[in-house]
């Protein structure tokens, strides 16, 4: 871990944190989700160094040490794709390896699609492809007191965190996101309701762990990460007819949560996703959960250097 240099760049206005290690020729860029940052790619960044590869991880504007944009509000996934373009034009990088979990996947799609050039390959976890808009997930299809559902409403998670620390608010969204059910709040509670304080971490995500996100979100707050992605998936992004002609790779836990999304097994076993990404080859971890990439973090990181030395 104290390999990994850090710094701050200006891209599009903003000084975004930025985590690298590793000389090799070859990028890696790796694109986190929520409540995840940098510091949730730390286990393949070292693997990817270490086998040759540069890797870096940013947390996104808004998240972490990275600055807020001047109206969170209209914060979208555009602004991260061209985060993205601007950052490795900023350091010098032609074509690079996304790799993203949870949301992060979005953002490594849609450069896929807009700005295929400059991608070598795209591996995701968490999510099979998908592209933000009113066509995406079916939402109408969900319980209304589902946690997606109920952060999109502005001021709703804002009122729900508040009753809490930061410390708390990422252990209990983590235990939350550990299970393989679909998050549902009833009538009458909060997501954070529904996690007993007594329940402890998974084994897999220490103390100190939790300490080092905390600190991070206690610099950032959640303004900006309720509203990407929450707040924006269901913009009109102006992609029509999307495809992903680059090698591809998901990684996708069994008892993830995301798998009892409607539709969304059928999508991935079935094949449908193919459509979209016809060099898409898909692995399902039979224990694997939502943070597949923290849980099992070395299965994970050979499924990865095994693409990454095969493209």
């Amino acid at each position: 871990m104290e390999k990994i240099q850090h710094s701050h760049v200006q891209v599009r206005g903003l000084k975004l944190h930025v985590a690298q290690i590793g000389t090799g020729p070859k990028v890696v860029l790796f694109l986190h989700g929520f409540p995840e940052i940098w510091y949730s790619w730390r286990h393949q960044m070292i693997a990817v160094a270490n086998a040759g590869f540069r890797a870096i991880a940013f947390d996104s504007r808004g998240y972490g040490l990275s600055d807020h944009p001047p109206e969170p509000e209209k914060a979208n996934f555009k602004d991260l794709v061209d985060d993205v373009v601007a950052l490795l034009d900023l350091l010098g990088i032609n074509k690079v390896f996304l790799v993203g979990k949870d949301f992060g996947a979005v953002p490594a799609f849609m450069v896929a699609v807009i700005h295929p050039e400059r991608v070598l390959g795209v591996i995701t976890l968490g999510i099979p492809f998908l592209v933000p808009g009113p066509v995406g997930i079916q939402f109408d299809l969900l319980p209304k007191g589902f946690y997606v559902l109920r952060w999109a409403e502005p001021g709703r998670a804002e009122a729900d965190f508040g009753r809490f620390d930061v410390k708390t608010v990422v252990r209990n969204i983590y235990i939350l996101f550990c299970r393989s059910e679909l998050q549902v709040a009833g009538e009458n509670e909060e997501i954070m309701d529904l996690v007993d304080p007594s329940t402890p971490l998974p084994p897999w995500f220490t103390e100190e762990d939790l300490e080092v996100y905390a600190a991070l979100y206690q610099n950032s707050g959640f303004r900006t990460a309720l509203q990407v992605p929450y707040r924006c998936s269901q913009l009109d992004y102006g992609i029509t007819n999307p495809k992903v002609t680059a090698p591809s790779l998901l990684i996708m836990g069994e008892k993830d949560y995301f798998m009892k999304f409607p539709g969304m097994e059928e999508y991935m076993k079935k094949g449908i996703v193919k459509q979209f990404m016809p060099n898409l080859d898909i692995t399902f971890m039979s224990e694997g959960n939502h943070f597949v990439q923290e849980q099992l973090p070395e299965q994970v990181n050979e499924l990865i250097i095994t693409f990454l030395n095969k493209n």
